[in-house]
């Protein structure tokens, strides 16, 4: 950890607090740097926006993806006033982000109502364990969309 984290962090700290005061959302704030550079920030904005994916680190990757053009955020490091939940995790992965810097553990969230650890316990659980109901249906023609990727010679990889 350097002074630019701590710097980035701070902000995305404030970020949060911001959140609260201007009634957007949770407790929760994210920037995206690249080079040196912030290319993105957000805060929650989930009640705001009645948005449930509106978290502050989905908010900074959807901006950073506009603002760099591109859909790969290799290169980048995402500062979050929280250990990100397993949502923004998987956003994060996606987004093939490098790094994570964050300030408060998501046991912290937890100590003031924001518990993910229901969603991590549900996805270690087969299919039929799990709260909310799965159903597979349409196996053989949902593979169409398969079979016409696979077949796509202009395909982008992602």
């Amino acid at each position: 950890m350097n002074d630019r984290d701590r710097e980035f962090l701070k902000l995305a700290i404030d970020l949060a607090i911001e959140g609260v005061t201007s009634d957007r959302g949770g407790p929760f704030g994210a920037v995206v740097v690249k080079d040196g550079e912030i290319v993105a920030e957000g805060n929650n904005n989930v009640t705001s926006t009645n948005d449930p994916t509106a978290h502050a680190e989905i908010v900074a990757i959807r901006q950073a993806c506009q603002t760099l053009g591109t859909f790969e955020l290799k290169g980048c490091t995402l500062y979050s006033s929280c250990e990100p939940c397993p949502m923004c995790l998987g956003a994060i992965y996606w987004a093939r982000i490098d790094r994570i810097v964050y300030a408060c553990t998501r046991h912290d969230a937890a100590q003031v109502g924001f518990d993910d650890s229901l969603i991590y316990r549900e996805i270690a659980l087969p299919l039929s364990q799990r709260r909310i109901s799965a159903t597979q249906l349409l196996h053989e023609e949902g593979l169409q969309a398969f079979l016409a990727w696979e077949q796509k010679a202009d395909k982008v990889l992602y």
